[in-house]
């Protein structure tokens, strides 16, 4: 199976704070990689720098290959043409996202646009309403008019979603895409998700604190605690034979419906400096930082 990102030695600071720290990873072509962790552990920090959506402040180290090409050496123009195209995302929340003041049909246009300017005008209409038709929005063409506050909180996220897919994406980044919906809504849009996945080859980059969410989408999921992966795995490795202490904390932190309700949850110690051992192969693919004997 082909690499298509590679992300090798990747350490970014801002000033004198690190938010990830010597950071490898491998996405495969049609993989699902989960990337978990609880809020500040450097999972968006990751995928924003992916984007080349970090601000100047941050001071980053390593490599970012897509392809085979490094993202952080490309010049802007370069790379705004695959931002969109061959790289996508799908942020957390919707409203923020989207431009109030612009028809949902008009925003899904621009990013086709943008990348397929020798579409005409009646193309490009007929590729959003397609993309519509995918995410399953209902009847599309009278929607294609209507305003981001016109629609629910999932709706909302198939729109992004649309607009994620419109051009086909050789990688598509999911950024906590179901933190703000309610449980029903989000299995829809799982499910949704895996729909399209299946559609178009889609490979996923998946980023959540949900453990519950990664277990249905990820082949591989990746554990990270302040800026530093501690543990990578096949899913059912992790979910079944976790090694790292904190990867067993945050399953045994999770109720499930054959949790001892007379036993208190797992509770999240404080770190310790895990920087110290190294990621070791505790059995083919499964790495963890661990001491030898663990």
């Amino acid at each position: 199976m082909a690499t298509l990102l590679e992300i090798d030695h990747l350490t970014i600071r801002f000033g004198a704070s690190h938010a990830v720290r010597d950071l490898n990873l491998r996405v495969e072509q049609g993989q699902v990689l989960g990337l978990v962790g609880e809020s500040g552990s450097g999972k968006s920090v990751t995928a924003l720098a992916v984007l080349r959506l970090l601000g100047a402040a941050a001071r980053i180290e390593g490599a970012i290959q897509f392809e085979g090409v490094n993202l952080l050496t490309l010049g802007s123009e370069a790379m705004r043409k695959l931002r969109g195209r061959d790289l996508a995302m799908i942020f957390q929340e919707p409203m923020t996202a989207l431009n109030p003041v612009m028809p949902i049909g008009e925003q899904i246009a621009e990013a086709i646009r943008v990348h397929n300017p020798e579409m005409s005008r009646r193309q490009v209409r007929e590729a959003v309403l397609t993309a519509m038709e995918a995410v399953a929005l209902t009847d599309p063409a009278r929607r294609y008019k209507h305003y981001p506050h016109q629609f629910s909180g999932g709706q909302r996220q198939r729109i992004l979603i649309a607009m994620a897919i419109a051009n086909r994406p050789r990688l598509l980044i999911a950024d906590e895409p179901t933190t703000a919906l309610d449980v029903t809504v989000q299995q829809q849009i799982l499910e949704l998700l895996a729909t399209l996945r299946e559609k178009f080859g889609l490979t996923m980059l998946f980023i959540s604190h949900d453990l519950a969410v990664v277990s249905q989408v990820a082949d591989r999921v990746a554990v990270m605690r302040h800026g530093l992966l501690l543990e990578e795995a096949p899913r059912e490795a992790i979910f079944h034979h976790p090694r790292h202490a904190y990867t067993r904390a945050l399953l045994g932190a999770v109720p499930t419906m054959s949790t001892d309700l007379g036993r208190p949850l797992a509770v999240l110690e404080r770190a310790s400096d895990a920087a110290a051992l190294p990621l070791r192969e505790c059995s083919p693919g499964h790495w963890a930082r661990v001491d030898a004997l663990n």
